[in-house]
């Protein structure tokens, strides 16, 4: 081991192991994280979002710690083993003179810093992206059987953490065009899928929701070239920080030698294209390409091994890059460093306000996973978030959150209401009123299935109770919301409904009854889908049917 890494390298490795231990601890969460942690406190193999790594990284980091450490000690540890795989996969033997250098470099990727101590799905994909490109180099120069089963669980570990990962494994094989005849290469992918099964069942189990949502319900926008593709160039400087003009351009002068350089430019040219063509689609989040940094990382560092000139300038721009990064991450702690509010500012505050005006009753917020989530986790008093047709579904929206508030004093938070019994106010000044509801009921996985005529005009509406209770019918109120090309909400109506099956007060248990309507007239021009909701005691109408195009 001290062969291959130097003894400064641990030193400084444990120093910054250290860094991120206390950044942890000092850090509030972020919205996604508490998210996530919520995703934690029901294991599963999946997830509305994401599959479940991200989930399993917290849960192990919950059995070691409480508080904010016990969501990210892992994202640590992960952190740090990617820096001495990163540091592996440089071959050059000039490396040993230049850890200061390498630190310095890896230190300055502005996303991959975040990850070292944020607890998301993109950090478990850095270090399986990295782990797995460290393998596939050991497996061309070797190819043996613990290899190759290696690649198989890292892969599968890798596509446990987001789905993006398949871009990772997809580009790399594509690189080696030689592997589909190669035995070895096979098993380890029938390995993956193998590893990666019960993840398979869970989406069948659960009616491929995250694929149907990501795929087609997620709402979008219109293109707009700065915000898209403009966008997309402006975030891959970003998640690079203040070396990317020295990272890109080594990347640029980079050339193959070997199937393995070859492997490092088709993953970093494969998700760019991507994304770029994607981007003519929907918004590219920066953090969706994040997978380059790994190998844009090696690159560099080799890059920066071998040009003096380039060596120097990377070296002091990785000394301002740590500097500002630092402040960074303290204003991260401590707001007053900066004049502006993040995410990690205020959140044990108005979570403690909000929890002794409610009195300690469970709290349903509005159309906000990320509230809801944050506020259970900072006050441990049950909280869940109801999504309506003006917003999207998420965990809430499958898992069994309606029955811990069904039947109970719960306080409803809007952030759309002009008055209540209680009202308090997030550091951005939105203010949110909560009213009191003695006996919660909704019904929300009440599922409307709509088939269209095939001649007339008239639509036929199955709603189906997949309760193990029956629904009073006379507290369902049908509303059907119109979107535009994008999906996005513009309008909604209420929706008349002629029953077709014998008249009923309940709708059973695992029952359907049957209906056919019309749709009403809108104002809204030329709406392109249409969706059906049950508004139930009063509460806005959910999100019951999928959205339907109208040809």
């Amino acid at each position: 081991m001290s062969q291959k890494f130097p003894r400064l390298f641990f030193v400084l490795l444990a120093v910054l192991f250290a860094l991120n231990l206390l950044q942890s601890s000092l850090t509030e969460l972020i919205y996604d994280e508490a998210y996530y942690w919520y995703y934690a406190q029901n294991m599963a193999w999946g997830y509305f979002d994401h599959p479940s790594m991200v989930a399993f990284l917290i849960k192990l980091s919950s059995f070691l710690f409480d508080g904010e450490l016990g969501v990210r000690f892992m994202s640590c540890v992960l952190s740090a083993g990617t820096y001495m795989l990163l540091w592996l996969l440089v071959d050059n033997p000039k490396k040993k003179d230049y850890v200061v250098h390498f630190f310095l470099l890896v230190f300055s990727f502005t996303l991959m810093n975040a990850y070292g101590f944020l607890t998301l799905p993109d950090t478990s994909l850095l270090f399986f992206t990295t782990l797995f490109l460290w393998l596939y180099k050991r497996f061309l120069q070797h190819g043996d059987m613990i290899t190759t089963i290696g690649l198989g669980l890292v892969m599968a570990a890798l596509m446990y953490s987001k789905y993006h990962a398949v871009l990772v494994i997809v580009f790399v094989l594509l690189s080696n065009y030689k592997l589909i005849f190669d035995k070895k290469a096979w098993l380890a992918v029938v390995l993956a899928l193998i590893c990666y099964t019960p993840h398979f069942i869970w989406l069948y189990q659960n009616d491929f929701v995250s694929i149907t949502f990501h795929l087609y319900e997620r709402p979008n926008q219109a293109y707009k070239f700065d915000e898209f593709t403009l966008g997309f160039f402006l975030n891959n400087i970003v998640i690079i920080g203040l070396l990317f003009y020295w990272v890109y351009g080594a990347f640029f002068k980079y050339k193959s030698t070997d199937k393995f350089s070859k492997a490092l430019i088709y993953l970093i040219y494969g998700i760019l294209i991507f994304f770029f063509i994607s981007s003519f689609n929907r918004r590219v989040q920066a953090q969706w390409t994040i997978a380059i940094s790994i190998p844009l990382a090696v690159i560099a560092f080799d890059h920066l091994l071998n040009y003096t000139k380039s060596r120097k300038w990377m070296y002091r721009i990785g000394i301002v890059s740590l500097v500002l990064l630092m402040y960074a991450r303290a204003w991260m702690v401590y707001q007053p460093l900066f004049p502006i509010y993040f995410e990690t500012h205020g959140n044990k505050e108005w979570v403690n306000e909000l929890k002794t005006k409610s009195g300690g009753v469970p709290v349903i917020f509005e159309n906000s996973y990320r509230r809801s989530s944050m506020y259970e986790f900072y006050s441990q008093v049950p909280a869940i978030s109801l999504n309506n047709f003006m917003y999207r579904k998420n965990q809430y929206s499958i898992d069994d959150s309606e029955e811990r508030m069904r039947g109970k004093k719960v306080l409803y938070v809007s952030q759309y209401r002009n008055s209540g019994d209680i009202s308090y106010m997030h550091l951005d000044s939105t203010l949110f009123y909560g009213v009191y509801i003695d006996d919660f009921q909704s019904y929300r996985k009440l599922q409307c299935i709509v088939e269209k005529p095939e001649t007339g005009i008239k639509y036929s509406l199955k709603v189906y109770n997949p309760y193990a209770f029956d629904v009073p019918l006379e507290q369902l109120k049908y509303t059907i919301s119109y979107s535009n090309k994008h999906k996005q909400v513009k309008q909604m109506r209420p929706l008349k409904v002629e029953s077709t099956s014998p008249q009923q007060a309940l709708l059973k248990s695992n029952d359907t009854i049957n209906y056919s309507f019309e749709l009403p007239l809108s104002t809204m021009d030329s709406p392109s889908y249409f969706r059906i909701g049950i508004a139930e005691n009063g509460l806005p109408p959910g999100l019951n049917g999928k959205p339907i195009k109208i040809e």
